[in-house]
């Protein structure tokens, strides 16, 4: 009779896996693989048993460092992109704001129309690079934290929902430990559900997004759904889907996961709506945490 015990480990790292079971990260291709190992525990003397679960919690350890790393470097890029943005795209757009207006001042009143009318669309795209420039530094740029998870997710769904024109909700469960976050833990949370809801903006061609932040006793989910087009299976597979493999690595920084799904009403009826799952487990986020019960969610709804 077989006695063993599989214990299964399932986490995503960085780039490719080396000799040692684990690589550098490879800023050629920052998506995490999946590495899942399992241990089998026979009737092994207890020195025996202690070393393999020493060898388990070792991996999950590395797991999780790796994928900070990952993360830090996504952060610092991120940041590094922005001030580029800001400082030189900035200028120059600002310059050729400038070179505009100037044509437009100097242009003969004699000036066949169509010299009008073509500034008219120049300035026009000019102006819609300068708010797609704006709206992504601001994007770029690490958000205030200082009002913890709840406040900053409730004020960057309420500019979502402003901008894009979606009816959006945000509700949160009432749980004391989201008060205690560290702000990597923080950031983390609020880069996964900013990654989320962008997506829904640019491909989902949805109505309304939902955003949920559950919490039990060992975990904390966000939880982003919308009422959009559906992700298609190769889509939610492609490991060049860079946003995708950067909520993954923020997940398993924190010793969590991410699940995308599709809703189907049948087989007959195509699909709708896409639901993101971002798990977290509490331990890896809050270190010494005491377990405590959930306790009933709060309702910020935010309507665009």
């Amino acid at each position: 009779m077989d006695t063993s015990i599989v214990v299964p480990i399932t986490a995503h790292v960085p780039a490719s896996i080396a000799r040692d079971g684990f690589d550098a990260l490879n800023a050629a291709d920052p998506a995490p693989v999946a590495a899942c190992a399992s241990v089998h525990l026979h009737t092994l003397p207890t020195h025996e048993e202690s070393a393999a679960e020493r060898e388990i919690a070792r991996l999950r350890a590395r797991v999780r460092e790796l994928s900070a790393e990952l993360v830090h470097a996504q952060e610092a890029a991120c940041q590094r992109v922005a001030r580029e943005l800001h400082d030189s795209v900035g200028a120059e757009l600002t310059a050729t704001r400038f070179a505009l207006a100037g044509v437009e001042t100097w242009l003969p009143a004699d000036a066949p129309p169509q010299c009008a009318a073509a500034l008219q669309v120049a300035r026009r795209s000019l102006d819609t690079v300068c708010e797609a420039t704006r709206d992504a530094v601001a994007e770029l740029h690490a958000p205030a934290l200082e009002a913890g998870i709840v406040g900053a997710l409730s004020q960057w769904t309420g500019e979502f929902a402003a901008r894009t024109q979606l009816r959006t909700s945000f509700v949160c469960a009432a749980d004391v430990r989201l008060t205690r976050l560290p702000a990597d833990a923080t950031l983390a949370i609020f880069r996964v559900a900013q990654e989320a809801l962008n997506n829904i903006a640019k491909h989902a061609r949805a109505s309304a997004a939902d955003v949920r932040i559950e919490a039990s006793r060992r975990h904390l989910t966000l939880v982003v759904s919308d009422d959009g087009i559906g992700l298609a299976q190769r889509a939610r597979k492609r490991r060049g889907h860079f946003g995708l493999a950067g909520m993954r690595a923020r997940c398993a920084a924190f010793d969590g996961s991410v699940k995308i799904s599709t809703g189907r009403r049948d087989d007959a009826t195509p699909a709708r709506g896409t639901t993101v799952r971002a798990r977290f487990t509490w331990d890896a986020m809050l270190g010494d945490a005491v377990c405590v019960e959930p306790r009933s969610a709060i309702a910020l709804p935010l309507s665009s």
